[in-house]
């Protein structure tokens, strides 16, 4: 009979499972309420159609995020532009400093170059998705598995309400926070979630006059 002669990884007994500690983010207000208290680490996932407060959404996240961990925001679709530069300002991300950084169309080799250097940013913001050439299924995989301590959130396009493509659908499965934006609200589902305490799940408004405005149209 033939024999494997890999080592078999240890199983963990229930009682260190259940005795496990994880690092989380202390969250506070409105992202508490909509994310709970998130690991930094692992896979996130945003999509929405164009002109529903995705893009001031996803640059309100990397201001929040810089306040915990370096963020670096790989923005593969507009790169450094004026239209960019406005939205940067209207979050008013100077606030952030040093802590956040701009990628101007990163591809994938520069990233993981980059991602291999000491001090390099642990959370990575990919605007969008459909724009990382030669990206798959088991580049995704490589890239989670090769850097398990870093946080990827992925930015994606919206096809009929939900991530446009195969991959970006893979993608969400596997996310432990998925993030739907329309008309100026972000609806989180989370991984996180204690609604005994009220932690996690809650709407997030991005803008609160274009929300009203758009959901009054809904009725």
């Amino acid at each position: 009979m033939p024999t494997n002669n890999r080592e078999m990884s240890r199983a963990i007994s229930n009682k260190n499972v259940l005795a496990a500690q994880f690092e989380t983010a202390d969250f506070d207000g409105p992202f508490l309420a909509s994310f709970g208290r998130p690991e930094l680490r692992g896979v996130w996932i945003v999509w929405g159609g164009s002109g529903s407060g995705k893009t001031t959404f996803t640059l309100q996240l990397c201001k929040y995020l810089a306040g915990f961990r370096r963020v670096a925001y790989d923005s593969l679709e507009q790169g450094l532009s004026l239209s960019l530069q406005k939205a940067w300002e209207r979050v008013e991300m100077a606030e952030a400093g040093s802590n956040i950084v701009l990628l101007n169309k990163e591809q994938l080799p520069e990233l993981r170059e980059r991602l291999d250097k000491r001090r390099s940013p642990e959370i990575i913001i990919i605007d969008s998705l459909q724009y990382l050439d030669g990206f798959n299924k088991r580049s995704f995989q490589k890239l989670k598995n090769d850097y398990q301590d870093k946080l990827f959130v992925f930015i994606c396009h919206d096809k009929n309400g939900n991530p446009d493509g195969k991959l970006a659908t893979f993608i969400r499965y596997d996310a432990e926070i998925k993030i739907k934006v329309e008309g100026f609200k972000a609806f989180v589902t989370t991984r996180y979630e204690d609604p005994a305490n009220g932690e996690g799940g809650a709407d997030f408004i991005i803008w609160e006059q274009g929300a009203a405005d758009y959901w009054a149209g809904q009725i």
